[in-house]
């Protein structure tokens, strides 16, 4: 009785000093939130001066919503410390909640000025990044005249649907960075004004402005150099065209490879001839498909010549050898309905199903199997042989629920030396009494069921 005595208040001083502690936490959380919502009313006015009030609206409301909820924390204090004597358990609940409601506090808050701190040092920056942009602008301008002379040398080597995508470049990027340096005055002007929040638009819309140009710029030397790329690309694959049909032609042939060969014959002599303007990236998109629909084609020849396709006469006798396994596995679970269990009917409905999808996949009658091309009779070979399989599983199955259902014999039992019905214990009597025996008990669960 002592020790359990003694066990008894060691619980009550460990959970009296949690709940010590829990209080502990309870008045500095709530000393911490509420200065932390102080601090965070200061940071949200400097953002509104640096960014405008739409931009720190989020900050605003989440700084409200964390008031509203703070009040409550607070009248929970204050409810702990009140003339109304308090048990154990409500103390220790308003605890928890008050360091629940400053813990989601300042979460809050810390994602809201986070999510500003960015923007915020991105504004106070703006007479910096304005510069950058006035001397990106003065740097992209003097790349024009070479972007425009590499244009000029381009269309002399490669046709107006190559250029097509480069051509303009160099008047876009010119009209982008005028755009550019109107759009830094905006926003200086504006910030001088104190509009921070249109400053700071087009402050943003002179840094997009200018990264456009460059990058417009930047795709005139590029294609220059990837067109190189695609001529020496196109010379390789061209000489290695050739050199498949060579191979293919010596492969096994079927309408699929003759056509995949005509495809890229038919891509290479539409070549354009030396000296004439070209769209390289054009030629050798063509005969890249056409290389690869020819090697598919080749890999599917091998595939079928490694894999012979069934005769029509084969798939005609296994789709009849399917058809008879599934009337005798359909005859004898239908005779001894009674004694068959769930698996055996399982596979013969399976059996069925595939029988069903495989007459719906040809469209036709067995019997005119000699109309299947090579495809439809390689799935109907193998959906026939499914179900010839289903089917004598299904007949093993129910033979098995047969064996462990009927009598085995004995004087009082069917098919026993009294019953006159062969005179063996496991002759035509067993069967006959199975079959007696499963109409029985099949029409009783009818009758059940129904």
């Amino acid at each position: 009785m002592a020790g359990f005595w003694g066990k008894r208040k060691r619980d009550n001083a460990e959970l009296a000093a949690q709940d010590a502690d829990l209080a502990r936490r309870a008045r500095s959380s709530l000393v911490a939130a509420d200065e932390r919502i102080r601090v965070t009313t200061d940071e949200l006015s400097f953002a509104e001066i640096e960014l405008g009030v739409e931009p720190t609206k989020e900050l605003r409301d989440a700084l409200e919503a964390v008031r509203t909820h703070m009040s409550e924390a607070f009248h929970l204090h204050q409810l702990n410390h009140d003339e109304i004597p308090d048990t154990a358990e409500e103390l220790r609940t308003r605890n928890a909640r008050i360091v629940q409601l400053c813990e989601w506090a300042e979460d809050l808050l810390d994602d809201r000025t986070e999510a500003l701190a960015a923007p915020i040092q991105r504004a106070r920056r703006a007479p910096e990044i304005i510069a950058g942009v006035r001397a990106d602008a003065e740097r992209l301008r003097s790349r024009l005249p070479q972007a425009r002379e590499t244009i000029q040398r381009l269309a002399a080597r490669y046709s107006a649907q190559a250029l097509a995508q480069v051509e303009a470049n160099p008047a876009e990027a010119e009209q982008l960075i005028g755009f550019a340096e109107h759009s830094a005055g905006i926003s200086e002007r504006r910030r001088e004004a104190g509009q921070r929040e249109q400053a700071n638009l087009a402050l943003e819309a002179c840094t997009e402005a200018a990264r456009r140009a460059a990058t417009l710029i930047d795709a005139v030397e590029t294609f220059e150099v990837e067109a190189l790329r695609a001529e020496s690309t196109l010379s390789a694959i061209v000489e290695d065209s050739r050199e498949d049909i060579v191979v293919a032609l010596k492969e096994p042939h079927n309408p699929e490879v003759s056509a995949a060969i005509a495809t890229l014959q038919d891509a290479l002599a539409s070549l354009p001839a030396a000296g004439v303007n070209t769209d390289p990236f054009t030629l050798l998109s063509r005969l890249r498909e056409a290389n690869s629909g020819l090697d598919e084609a080749i890999a599917k020849a091998r595939e079928r010549a490694a894999r012979p396709i069934p005769p029509f006469e084969h798939v005609r006798h296994s789709i009849d050898d399917a058809d008879r396994q599934l009337a005798v596995a359909r005859d004898v679970i239908a005779g001894h309905r009674g004694w068959i269990g769930a698996d055996a009917r399982t596979r013969l409905a399976e059996a069925e199903r595939i029988r069903i999808d495989l007459d719906r996949y040809l469209g036709m009658s067995a019997s005119a199997a000699t109309m299947i091309d090579d495809d439809h009779r390689e799935q109907a070979m193998a959906m026939s042989r499914r179900v010839a399989f289903l089917a004598g599983e299904a007949l093993q199955l129910a033979q098995r629920d047969i064996d462990s259902s009927r009598p085995q014999g004995g004087p009082d039992q069917w098919g026993g030396p009294q019953q006159g019905w062969g005179g063996g214990r496991r002759g035509g009597s067993d069967l006959m009494g199975g079959i007696l025996g499963g109409l029985v008990i099949g029409s009783i669960l009818d009758g059940f069921i129904d």
